[in-house]
């Protein structure tokens, strides 16, 4: 196993939370499904708009006697922010009863000049449901964010905010939240492992994005370039594909995301691409994802998933799009592991067999805000012998146990902290043979280095639980006659107070005229 780094906490938020709750108490009746697109809205015009006006400011000194050139501004990837959608003179009319009519034809004014922005924006602020006075000190809670003339630092306070406000609402939304965020704690998982340093990403089922944002801050952090990697997405739900076209352009991610409401399977968009990483997070055990349609097709190399459950879709879907030396992560229910209905118990041998799966990984419960489904990620692979300073890992699969990680951060849910998620990162790495990650060990109860012979042996069952074992625990050097004697008394011990407890009960509340 490799050796536990430490990290810094990714997840001190500082300010978000309470600006949050700030927006949140302005939410009053409304709907959170509703309000989300009300409030991330106005944070992608506030983003803009600051980002239009530094740019503008930059040019100023640079002699322009026409600051308003449009293509001084589309050339670094400014977008064209007309006047009459300017921040500025939106919070200068805030307290205005034409507020929302005025905010309705900022975005309409935005979506005409920028053509990569079209159908993309809310344009809802104006209907007789929503609050005016509510907006107003919306657009006043926002005129505080990123007053900062740095441009870097404006965007990454906007970006940080709009990341939050996106997990805080989809718990808020619950089941339904979830088909559009998966928690930042699972992308990070993702992301470290995988390392997308440079190369095409893709998730054919994004969402509003998150692997994507994690991908660039990734890149960031270990000193890449963020032209080095080329993004594709794909997204069947409309509303859905403009969070993360907004998500996207927030952080000032250059991308390719789709939109077509029959979904990856029956419309691939991008039918001709091979990716260097794909992260994806599926619906899980999806029903109706139309298969009876698709009983022959090329994406079906391992065995013809079943129609009632899409989770080996995905899968070979996935694998599909893989460039010949790509790797995937896929989150998906634990079920996939061990399956044997309609077939699927075939598919996942055949997968095994043509060596394709490189590591398995179980997921603590309370993760997600859609399900209680456990869940686990798989990692595939088309070439386990890439040469470029890896090890050559063929017929073997890495089983990590990660249930007993993470921490509760409420009542319903959990998240792996910054040290669960390095510590699963480095042991894959180190298995990889990977330069600087260490040596690996399997260690009993968290990870097991199976060869397909031992994979075999259990069914061709992924379940890492099955091929970890149980912790070691120190021998405390008690024979075991006497540690059963011992834990033997303990319990009739335990059993004689609890009686004497029950009857003492029993006693006062008779006293006080109760039956027992």
């Amino acid at each position: 196993m490799a050796k536990k780094k430490n990290s810094k906490n990714g997840t001190d938020l500082g300010f978000e939370a309470e600006l949050f709750k700030a927006a949140d108490k302005l939410r009053g009746n409304m709907e959170p499904s509703d309000y989300k697109h009300v409030a991330l809205g106005l944070i992608f015009l506030k983003y803009i708009s600051d980002a239009f006006e530094q740019k503008r400011t930059q040019l100023e000194p640079e002699g322009f006697i026409v600051t308003e050139d449009r293509d001084e501004y589309m050339a670094d990837n400014v977008f064209w922010v007309p006047k009459e959608a300017r921040w500025s003179h939106l919070q200068a009319h805030a307290k205005q009863n034409t507020i929302g009519i005025m905010v309705d034809d900022a975005m309409r004014a935005i979506e005409k000049e920028n053509e990569s922005l079209k159908g993309v924006l809310p344009k809802e602020y104006a209907r007789p449901a929503l609050n005016k006075i509510m907006l107003g000190e919306l657009i006043d809670l926002i005129s505080g964010i990123a007053m900062d003339s740095d441009d870097s630092r404006s965007r990454d306070v906007l970006g940080r905010v709009y990341e939050y406000f996106l997990g805080e609402f989809a718990g808020a939304e619950g089941k339904r939240g979830g088909e559009f965020y998966t928690p930042r704690s699972v992308v990070r998982t993702l992301v470290e492992m995988l390392e997308p340093y440079q190369g095409r990403i893709y998730d054919p089922c994004c969402g509003s994005g998150g692997m994507f944002v994690q991908s660039e801050k990734f890149v960031q952090e270990h000193g890449g370039r963020i032209g080095d990697i080329a993004i594709y997405g794909q997204e069947s739900n409309y509303t859905t594909w403009r969070l993360c076209k907004m998500n996207l352009a927030v952080r000032g991610i250059d991308s390719d995301i789709r939109w077509n409401n029959e979904g990856s399977f029956h419309k691939d968009e991008l039918r001709d691409l091979k990716a260097d990483y794909i992260l994806a997070n599926p619906p899980f055990n999806i029903s109706d994802w139309g298969g009876d349609r698709l009983r022959e097709d090329v994406r079906w190399q391992f065995g013809v998933p079943p129609v009632g459950n899409a989770n080996y879709a995905w899968l070979q879907h996935i694998y599909h799009h893989l460039a010949p030396n790509g790797t995937a992560g896929v989150v998906l229910a634990n079920g996939s592991m061990s399956s044997q209905q309609s077939g699927e118990g075939d598919i996942r041998q055949t997968m095994l067999e043509s060596d394709v799966v490189d590591c398995m990984v179980a997921l603590p419960g309370q993760l997600f805000y859609s399900t209680q489904i456990p869940a686990c990620l798989w990692f595939l692979s088309r070439n386990k012998n890439p040469g470029k300073g890896l090890r050559d890992r063929s017929g073997e699969v890495l089983f990590i146990d990660a249930r007993e990680m993470g921490k509760l951060i409420d009542r319903t849910r959990r998240e792996l902290t910054d040290e669960d998620i390095q510590l699963i990162a480095d042991t894959y790495h180190a298995w990889k043979g990977a330069k600087d990650a260490g040596e690996y060990a399997d260690s009993p109860g968290f990870c097991k280095s199976a060869t397909l012979e031992e994979i075999r042996k259990h069914g061709f069952v992924l379940t890492p639980g099955r091929y970890v074992g149980a912790t070691e625990e120190e021998d405390d050097g008690e024979p075991f006659e006497e540690k059963m004697m011992r834990l033997s008394a303990q319990w009739r011990k335990q059993q004689k107070e609890a009686a004497t407890l029950d009857a003492a009960i029993e006693k006062n509340l008779e006293e006080l005229g109760f039956e027992a």
